[in-house]
């Protein structure tokens, strides 16, 4: 049986920021972007150390800007967040350092999506809630 790669998923930050590295085929047809991916680009804009690196930073920024709507951290993800903190916890992991992450897969959850990322460790223990998927 041949596998098709799904027609919608969400990139998190790392996979977003390492879109170039990444083969398309092993990526959803239709990518997505959440809002808390954007706050991290521009947290990342923010705090970069020397000119160099903030122009790139904002490069990456600008063209998740323009090329993607975010998906919004709504009602139904911070419930469903709650949930992913938990099963975080029952797997015996901290989920203060995976906030955000936490986050980016709440959204994917409650809508549905496989999450893409290049650290599947950050959501060890959350199988049945979100597909993740490694890149």
């Amino acid at each position: 049986m041949t596998e098709t790669r799904p027609r919608s998923g969400v990139l998190d930050t790392c996979a977003y920021i390492d879109l170039d590295l990444l083969d398309p085929a092993d990526l959803p047809a239709v990518p997505e972007l959440t809002a808390v991916t954007l706050a991290e680009l521009h947290q990342g804009v923010a705090m970069a150390r020397d000119a160099v690196s903030r122009a790139a930073r904002m490069e990456k920024l600008g063209s998740a800007l323009s090329d993607f709507d975010p998906l919004p951290f709504d009602g139904a993800a911070a419930a469903r967040y709650g949930s992913l903190v938990g099963l975080t916890l029952a797997s015996a992991r901290d989920p203060k350092p995976h906030r955000l992450d936490l986050m980016i897969a709440a959204i994917a959850s409650v809508r549905g999506l496989p999450l893409f990322t290049r650290n599947p460790d950050d959501f060890k223990g959350l199988d049945s809630a979100v597909d993740v998927v490694a890149v």
